[in-house]
């Protein structure tokens, strides 16, 4: 069985401030280091689908997704917080974003692929419940997981490597301990959310500015492995932000190509040895654009593998 690649052009529509590194050129970018390769028949690309209302769940409340199709203008650009904007848009492409993650765990529960990359933007890990932040809207791994749960999954494994806590997540999960929430993140740093909370079903590995490759597996091996052994998971999930890497502008971490190859790798053999090869995983940040092509090739290799 091949692993998808699911996308829609529609995602580069999406554009907010001028010079904003959260831009059209990411997608771009990935696009053309993935063609570039001969991937001989183990990657298949799909076109993703607007999320179904319905799948919104527990995840977002109905008046939430309606407070932002309020905000969605006709012309021009409108901020939703310091950082996060719109176009007109702006909400197809993270209806897409959503729905690429929901297709992708349709998939891996079907049988019909082994596993899942959604190369798709706005990006979705800080979206809270009801806050749309950090370049924002909708919170795409979280409503992979709420679809899982849906379909009779009964535990859930997300895993976040992106620079930025993945607060949103974590928010939406905190009181639901079927879904574990693991994420790495330098600390302190944006958002300034979520990053010390203490359950067991949450597993937080800040990292101080400068951390570099070693010192970020010897962590992540001290905090993941036993917590992917004792949450036994049907799924696992993956928000992947590549801009812990150290060419990346918004970080401080000191990350190399390989040290995603390793991540991957090691999320990849976990999922062979407990949920039969089901990973679905999503992009997130990653804002210097070699390096995010570089390092979403190396994630992708460990997938196919």
């Amino acid at each position: 069985m091949p692993v998808l690649f699911i996308s829609h052009t529609d995602c580069e529509k999406h554009v907010m401030l001028d010079h904003h590194p959260e831009s059209p050129a990411r997608l771009r970018a990935i696009e053309a280091a993935v063609q570039a390769r001969d991937w001989d028949g183990s990657l298949a690309l799909m076109e993703a689908c607007e999320i179904d209302d319905r799948c919104f769940g527990q995840v977002h409340p109905a008046d939430y997704v309606a407070s932002l199709s309020a905000l969605e203008p006709g012309e021009g650009i409108v901020r939703v917080d310091a950082d996060t904007s719109l176009n007109r848009h702006s909400l197809r492409a993270a209806r897409l974003a959503a729905g690429a993650a929901i297709q992708g765990v349709d998939a891996v529960m079907d049988g019909s692929a082994r596993r899942a990359f959604c190369a798709v933007r706005p990006p979705g890990h800080h979206a809270e419940s009801a806050i749309p932040m950090g370049f924002c809207l909708f919170n795409n791994i979280a409503l992979a997981a709420e679809r899982a749960l849906a379909r009779g999954a009964e535990r859930v494994a997300i895993f976040d490597f992106d620079v930025h806590h993945g607060n949103g997540t974590v928010e939406i999960f905190l009181e639901r301990p079927e879904v574990m929430v693991c994420s790495s993140f330098q600390y302190p740093f944006y958002p300034g959310r979520f990053d010390e909370v203490h359950e067991d079903h949450i597993v937080l590995t800040p990292l101080a500015a400068g951390t570099a490759g070693a010192a970020f597996r010897a962590a992540i091996e001290r905090d993941w492995l036993p917590a992917i052994e004792r949450h036994s998971p049907d799924l696992i999930l993956v928000s992947a932000g590549f801009d812990a890497h150290r060419e990346d502008p918004l970080g401080g971490l000191l990350l190399e190509d390989d040290d995603y190859r390793w991540v991957s790798q090691l999320l990849v053999d976990a999922a062979e040895q407990q949920c039969n090869g089901r990973l679905v995983s999503a992009l997130e940040g990653g804002y210097h654009l070699e390096a995010l092509a570089r390092s979403t090739v190396a994630h992708l290799d460990a997938l196919v593998a």
